[in-house]
């Protein structure tokens, strides 16, 4: 499947820092870190996929003893986690690159946390995004998941000052699309959110934890 990335790291490499400042309280990514963090051993290694500026979870996650490596599509978001979390380790790369034989080989992790990264890939490769971190899991290993609650797929929207694409699926559906890729949901959570911005409407979010099954 030919990926269509235009803009989208753009995007997030003009926004910079402006992210955090949008989104300043983000209750949802912290009490789902710290669902990692209450079950994980200390050192487990855990990726952060689309992790931004690496706050808070990249950093909430190495401050608990965490192994933490982040990937982010924004080379500018990169050169921002590397800043803000010195002990992590980030790479520049799209989800895409870390299918099994792919480009790039980052290891196995214990934990994977994907807060709002697999909204920027069209509804088509939500599905290959998920059984890439399936891959990247042992049975058992664990997955926490956000997404924004909504019926769109590869949309543009005006974000923080410039244009980005989402996709979303309503609460039914995205359960259906995670258990489809073999994940089993133990918990799920979500949270109605006003960002600061006045360009990102209020939303709805949704935070699944789950587990890869065996």
């Amino acid at each position: 499947m030919p990926l269509d990335r235009t803009g989208q790291a753009e995007a997030f490499d003009a926004i910079g820092d402006r992210y955090d400042q949008a989104f300043p309280h983000k209750e949802g990514q912290v009490t789902s870190a710290e669902w990692l963090i209450r079950s994980l051993p200390a050192g487990a290694r855990v990726l952060d996929l689309g992790c931004g500026t690496g706050a808070p979870t990249a950093l909430q996650l190495a401050e608990a003893g965490l192994r933490v490596v982040g990937v982010d599509l924004s080379d500018g978001m990169v050169t921002l986690a590397r800043e803000n979390v010195p002990t992590g380790e980030f790479h520049q790369a799209d989800i895409a690159d870390l299918r099994p034989g792919g480009p790039r080989d980052l290891g196995r992790f214990d934990a994977v946390a994907a807060f709002f990264s697999l909204l920027m890939l069209p509804r088509a490769e939500i599905p290959l995004a998920l059984r890439t971190i399936h891959h990247l899991l042992p049975p058992g290993g664990l997955f926490a998941l956000s997404m924004v609650e909504a019926d769109v797929d590869d949309f543009s929207i005006p974000f923080i000052g410039s244009t980005i694409r989402v996709s979303g699926y309503l609460r039914d559906e995205l359960r259906e699309v995670v258990e489809a890729a073999d994940f089993e949901i133990v918990e799920e959570l979500s949270y109605t959110y006003a960002p600061a911005s006045v360009d990102v409407p209020p939303e709805v979010q949704i935070f699944l934890r789950c587990r890869r099954r065996a």
